[in-house]
């Protein structure tokens, strides 16, 4: 009975705690077919505003939105081998439609490289065509076998970018562009800290000739890759025959690009920010910024009411998003304890006291708890979201700073890796990372762009490590 009641602890059991969450707070729920999630509208409206917030940059930074069918032609994938390796065992493929057999089965999208490029290649003649700056918000079907709401479905939602450039340094700025956006989406919006750096070759997208990360950490401890950029060369260009005409009258290949941020970033803004009571939503992306719940009794409901509704109507004017929880069916503890299980930033609390003083109790999700004027709290709300919204990135930041370590043996590795992330020094051989991570369950994250330059040896073979700087290692989502 106690468990029905409250969260199970994240210290007892973080994996029960994410299961729990994400159902009673009513973000998602569990779809008919194995690996498939429901988003419900209170989910989906965390996704919206991720969404908006990243549509606005894309746009900002010369995309515009496209859309390409869901279906892809089997052959497509044959044309790029390490692509079609790569994503092979979790393809899903269309054989039959209408009753009939398909002379040439569809795989449903599991990414749009392919149906892409095979466009561009009617679309692009000469160096005028360049660049192509495309992005796509769509969903994506990858048959998981071991799943997990918003971080690992057999179908979700994302948004892919595309682009195509004359030159590999036009193409290469592209990603680095691109993962700053993520980084700053990531950072601002969701205020989840993360570091940006370059994939291992063993941890690389397939088809790419590297992939550069944004990598969160949760409040267990394991990163989560959060958006990923690829410099894709002339790999697809040349599967696909995507040439043009250059200046100089020589045709040539296209260098291409594809970055993605997917429904894995709620479960980022879950797992970073959530505690025992639930959900801590950060404002700029919460659904629900502002709660106000007023407190009455059947003879004071009439006193307290008009001034809530009036206090509610200036903080909707005002651009706050707002709801009166007037449900006289609930108590004011359950409503309390509901919106913190949710996860809006602040509660407005007003009963026939507080309306006869002209004051509100403002109540933060971050804890505390202040008597506000009624008169001003209007003006002071938009601020004080800012201040939350600070205040939840600090938090965040000083966990992760908290939890990373530098390690130079592979004891020290491995009792660190157990409750945070390392870096390290390594040799750079795949072997050496594949033995990593069968003794350690941990993988590279990223080589960090930030991370300052230094050698040392691998810490786990001893030889001369291959980067020029630590690495960061975790487990993973």
């Amino acid at each position: 009975m106690a468990k029905e009641k409250g969260l199970t602890p994240q210290s007892q059991d973080f994996n029960e705690w994410y299961n729990e969450v994400i159902q009673r707070a009513e973000l998602v729920d569990y779809g008919p077919v194995r690996g498939t999630m429901v988003i419900r509208p209170y989910g989906f409206g965390l996704w919206e505003n991720i969404q908006r917030a990243l549509d606005d940059m894309f746009k900002a930074t010369g995309h515009t939105n496209a859309y390409f069918p869901l279906f892809i032609p089997m052959s497509f994938f044959q044309k790029e081998a390490e692509h079609v390796e790569g994503f092979a065992p979790e393809l899903a493929v269309v054989t039959h439609a209408g009753g009939e057999e398909l002379e040439e089965p569809l795989a449903v999208r599991p990414t749009s490289e392919t149906i892409i490029g095979h466009m561009w290649a009617k679309w692009v003649r000469t160096y005028r065509d360049l660049p192509q700056l495309l992005n796509q918000w769509g969903n994506v079907v990858r048959w998981e076998l071991r799943t997990k709401p918003f971080l690992r479905t057999s179908e979700f939602l994302w948004q892919e970018g595309h682009t195509a450039h004359a030159t590999q340094a036009e193409a290469e700025a592209e990603v680095r562009q691109m993962l700053g956006v993520y980084a700053k989406m990531s950072r601002e919006w969701a205020a989840v800290p993360v570091w940006e750096g370059v994939k291992t070759e063993s941890e690389k997208f397939a088809g790419a000739v590297y992939t550069t990360t944004i990598e969160a950490m949760m409040r267990d401890g394991k990163a989560l890759q959060s958006g990923t950029s690829h410099y894709l060369g002339t790999n697809f260009a040349k599967a696909f025959d995507i040439q043009f005409q250059d200046r100089d009258q020589q045709n040539k290949y296209v260098h291409t690009t594809s970055w993605g941020l997917s429904t894995r970033m709620v479960g980022a803004v879950i797992m970073t920010h959530g505690d025992d009571k639930g959900l801590i939503l950060p404002p700029r992306i919460a659904p629900v910024q502002v709660v106000i719940v007023p407190i009455y009794k059947s003879d004071t409901r009439e006193q307290v009411m008009p001034a809530v509704e009036r206090l509610a109507a200036d903080l909707k004017a005002a651009g706050v998003r707002v709801v009166l929880d007037d449900r006289d069916q609930y108590s004011p503890g359950f409503k309390f304890n509901e919106w913190e299980l949710k996860g809006v930033p602040l509660r407005l609390e007003i009963g026939p006291r507080d309306v006869e003083a002209g004051t509100a109790v403002l109540a933060s999700r971050l804890g505390g708890k202040e008597t506000v004027q009624l008169a001003e709290v209007v003006g002071q709300i938009p601020h004080k979201l800012e201040a939350f919204q600070a205040a939840l990135y600090q938090r965040a930041l000083e966990f992760r700073d908290s939890h990373t370590w530098e390690v130079d043996s592979f004891e020290e590795f491995k009792e660190k890796v157990e409750q945070g992330f390392v870096k390290a020094f390594h040799c750079g051989d795949k072997e050496c990372e594949k033995q990593i991570k069968a003794e350690t369950t941990a993988t590279t994250r990223c080589i960090p762009f930030d991370e300052p330059e230094a050698h040392g040896s691998c810490v786990r073979c001893g030889k001369p490590s291959a980067y020029g700087k630590r690495i960061l290692f975790a487990k993973a989502y």
